[in-house]
């Protein structure tokens, strides 16, 4: 089984995080889309430098950074690159597979598609807090599992959404089909 490389550039990772898993305390599914963020990028928490606020961004790698999104939303992102250079991965979507009565309580609805069908509703599914902000993926509350090696996996990168900066970027990465992404993906 390919090992997940939280070392590799932001799109690179974003890629590669489309059909793996992510669990948190035993509850979650196969992560169906994401995007990449990077400190070159005007659009990420990174560009403008190192704050408290995103400290976890510049490393280590493999740690969670957890922010709210206009102060309503807890947000996931995925720590990548080597020590000091601001990149995450954002995980926008999951289909899920683990804990679905658990994800229903929390979000208060029956519809599985919309459990996990962005960022905001992904947290809450999931139960992610800022208290996980800067703990490392590969140990509790997290379990992320790799993909399989599977050539029958579709990966299609399209424009990210949400933002107002570097929108033209094809730094959004779904799983092709599936119809637990958050939006259609709108190509480049």
């Amino acid at each position: 089984m390919p090992r997940i490389d939280f070392r590799a550039p932001s799109a690179e990772l974003a890629r590669a995080l489309v059909g793996a898993s992510l669990f948190v305390e035993g509850v979650g599914g196969r992560i169906v889309e994401t995007e990449a963020y990077d400190e070159s990028d005007p659009a990420s928490h990174s560009f403008a430098g190192k704050t408290a606020r995103n400290a976890v961004m510049f490393g280590p790698p493999g740690r969670a950074y957890v922010y709210r999104s206009y102060g309503i939303h807890w947000c996931l992102n995925f720590v990548c690159l080597a020590e000091g250079h601001g990149a995450g991965v954002l995980i926008r979507a999951l289909e899920p597979t683990a804990g679905i009565e658990r994800m229903r309580e929390r979000r208060g609805l029956p519809d599985e598609r919309l459990l996990c069908s962005g960022p905001g509703r992904l947290c809450q599914a999931l139960g992610v807090t800022h208290a996980m902000n800067g703990l490392r993926l590969d140990r509790a509350p997290f379990r992320v599992v790799p993909r399989a090696d599977d050539a029958s996996i579709a990966v299609a990168a399209g424009t990210r959404i949400g933002i107002s900066k570097s929108r033209d970027l094809a730094w959004r990465f779904a799983l092709a089909g599936s119809r637990f992404l958050s939006k259609p993906l709108r190509l480049p």
